[in-house]
Order: structure tokens, then C-alpha cells, then sequence
């Protein structure tokens, strides 16, 4: 039986991503579309979960992403996106997306969200991905809720059943 193999959180878990909010990615109020969003947010966990784990990488889910203040044309997106924890071929990412409008100044905390990516080889099969350790305080809590956040994946999913849920369960028992 093979065990994963426990490496400390490197530097490399983690990227910082930036783009520009363009005429092309707004709505008719000038307002970055939510779909743009979505797709930096994809990309940016992305190169998180491929630098940790070595692997191609495909999306497995998205967690529930709401729309706080809006980002504006010309505003500048910067997404902070990092491994918070590993399973056996999969990865939650967690994701923090900043927004700037440069000529004011002002900087705003605009979304943040959780995708789980599931790294393959080149024939689409799952294959094994390191385990981490969290160093932080911050990292430590999203290390740790994020065993509750897959059972509750795995169980809309249809994948396991709600009385299997040992750490959900452990919640209000």
C-alpha cells in the first residue's frame, strides 16, 4: 500500500495572478463580467495545484462563489490562489480575489471561493499528489475545515452518503 508523501507547504503551492479589467471582459454597465471572473479564478488555482502537485490538473468543482462590490473597466484583479489541502489525486484550492482602481488607490477584498482539481496522467487517469502540511494559523483552519468542505462536496455530488460523513457529522453530534 502506498501512503502519500507529506512535504512541508512550499512557496511554489501558492500564485499570485494579475489582469486588467478590458472593455471585452465587461457587461453594459462596464462592471467585469461574473463568467470573466470565474475564468481568472480557474486559472489562477490552476497553476497553484499544478505547481504543487507536479501534474495536469483538470476542475472537479467550484464552491459556491457570491459577487460582493463590483470591479470596474480599468480596475486591476489580483487573485491570491493557494493549495489548502491535498487528498489522494485531488486538491482544494483556496482563492482570494482583490480588486484595485490604480489612479484612486482604492483596493477592496471582492470574492473568495474554494475549486478541488484532480491531477491526471496523460490518458485521464487520476494520479497520486503529494500531502501538505500547514504552517500558519490561517492555514492550519483551512487545512482542517477542508475535510468537512469534501464530505459536503462528495455528498451533493451523490458520491457519499450523508451518514458516512464523519467530520459533518462530528459538527453537530
Amino acid at each position: 500500500m502506498t501512503t502519500q508523501q507529506s512535504i512541508k507547504k512550499p512557496s511554489h503551492s501558492r500564485t499570485i495572478m494579475n489582469e486588467m479589467v478590458l472593455p471585452n471582459d465587461t457587461n453594459t454597465l462596464h462592471n467585469l463580467m461574473g463568467g470573466r471572473l470565474l475564468h481568472f479564478m480557474d486559472i489562477a488555482a490552476a497553476i497553484a495545484a499544478q505547481k504543487h502537485s507536479g501534474k495536469t490538473v483538470v476542475t472537479a468543482s467550484v464552491d459556491s462563489v457570491s459577487f460582493g462590490k463590483s470591479i470596474k473597466l480599468g480596475d486591476v484583479v489580483t487573485l491570491h490562489a493557494e493549495v489548502s489541502r491535498s487528498f489522494n489525486t485531488s486538491m482544494e484550492v483556496y482563492i482570494k480575489v482583490w480588486a484595485e482602481n490604480i489612479p484612486t488607490g482604492e483596493s477592496f477584498l471582492s470574492n473568495e471561493a474554494y475549486y478541488t482539481f484532480v491531477a491526471l496522467d496523460r490518458n485521464g487517469s487520476p494520479l497520486k499528489v503529494p500531502a501538505l502540511e500547514p504552517e500558519t494559523e490561517d492555514e492550519i483552519k483551512r487545512y482542517d475545515g477542508a475535510l468537512r468542505r469534501r464530505q459536503l462536496r462528495l455528498i451533493l455530488a451523490g458520491k457519499m452518503k450523508p451518514d458516512e460523513a464523519t467530520e459533518l457529522k462530528a459538527l453537530f453530534v
